[in-house]
């Protein structure tokens, strides 16, 4: 096979740790929403083998996993037009995954820096799968052939090592059998900050919820968060380079962008000059009318698990008619004895 031989083919996924915030919205399902019908096919994955690399209390992962597959939903990921999974469904992810921890490299692991973020000085005592998760991370996405996977700018590092095993095992068994799968980063609000500080990261586990909208947040609390918002005291510059240095605004003019797909250049020609007095407004009307309805949908899907763990089982279905047969030749490929077809 050549590149250009493999279906185009979307995959993504998002852990089903809680706490789903603006941040995981605007960097990851947002695109997921528009990338479904720009492609001949899409999977969207609540990764609930990956949230286990930490302790995962079984009862909140099963309601976190529902409602981020909610969220998917509400957002407007239809299960009509992508394949909706949560990743212990579909058994091939784990078993390629041990491949993969066979062909990837002990060094390429230790360079990864989510990793050493996340162990801090505390390495010896981690699970050995927050260790070696981004073998299972490649599976996820080459045990469907994806081509294209859209992921924030801090999972780069994950998707540079899925290319490096992909062409790893295709060089040892002489075959032209993965993709080198792209990586799709774009938009003004990949990374999106805290409220509170515009140098950090959104991210469920800051303590305070004041620094993140929460997709269950209600209008009003929506409203409050943004009023609150920290900004500084001068006005908005009448284009990008005038927000260097100023992390804030460059934040808050970064999610105004991106909920009103329009570029940051676009929105600074309607606000240049404001002051935040001004523009905070704005933002809370925006950001309102385009996340109530979302927090909404979410509720109501939540009320009847059933439904969601339905589209969850049809998902998986449909997901193994892609797995099976590419899982079954890769250990072909290896030299495993399978039962004869």
């Amino acid at each position: 096979m050549t590149q250009s031989t493999f279906t185009p083919r979307v995959f993504s996924g998002i852990q089903p740790s809680g706490g789903l915030h603006l941040g995981n919205y605007l960097g990851a399902i947002k695109r997921f929403v528009t990338m479904q019908d720009e492609v001949a096919q899409s999977i969207y994955c609540m990764v609930d083998l990956h949230a286990i690399t930490v302790w995962q209390d079984p009862k909140d992962l099963q309601h976190n996993t529902r409602e981020l597959a909610a969220g998917f939903i509400a957002s407007g990921i239809s299960p009509e037009k992508s394949i909706l999974i949560n990743q212990s469904q579909v058994p091939e992810h784990a078993q390629l995954g041990w491949i993969f921890n066979c062909v990837a490299r002990m060094g390429w692991m230790q360079r990864m820096t989510q990793f050493k973020d996340k162990a801090g000085k505390n390495a010896q005592n981690v699970s050995l799968g927050l260790f070696g998760y981004p073998a299972l991370m490649a599976a996820d996405i080459l045990v469907y052939h994806a081509t294209h996977v859209p992921v924030g700018d801090d999972q780069k590092q994950h998707l540079e090592l899925t290319r490096d095993i992909a062409t790893k095992f295709n060089h040892d068994y002489g075959v032209d059998f993965f993709p080198i799968t792209e990586p799709v980063i774009e938009g003004a609000a990949t990374r999106v900050m805290s409220l509170r500080d515009g140098d950090k990261k959104m991210s469920k586990s800051d303590p305070s919820d004041a620094s993140r909208i929460n997709m269950t947040d209600d209008a009003d609390t929506i409203a409050k968060k943004i009023r609150k918002a920290k900004t500084d005291a001068d006005a908005l510059p009448s284009e990008a380079k005038g927000l260097e240095g100023r992390p804030e605004a460059r934040n808050l003019v970064n999610i105004y962008a991106a909920l009103a797909d329009i570029s940051v250049d676009q929105v600074l020609a309607d606000v240049g000059g404001k002051n935040f007095g001004a523009f905070k407004p704005m933002l809370s009307d925006l950001a309102v009318a385009k996340l109530s309805p979302i927090s909404g949908e979410m509720a109501r899907l939540m009320s009847d698990p059933a439904e969601i763990d339905r589209i969850l089982a049809k998902g998986a279905q449909q997901a193994r008619e892609i797995t099976v047969p590419i899982l079954q030749k890769t250990y072909d490929i290896v030299g495993m004895v399978r039962p004869a077809v």
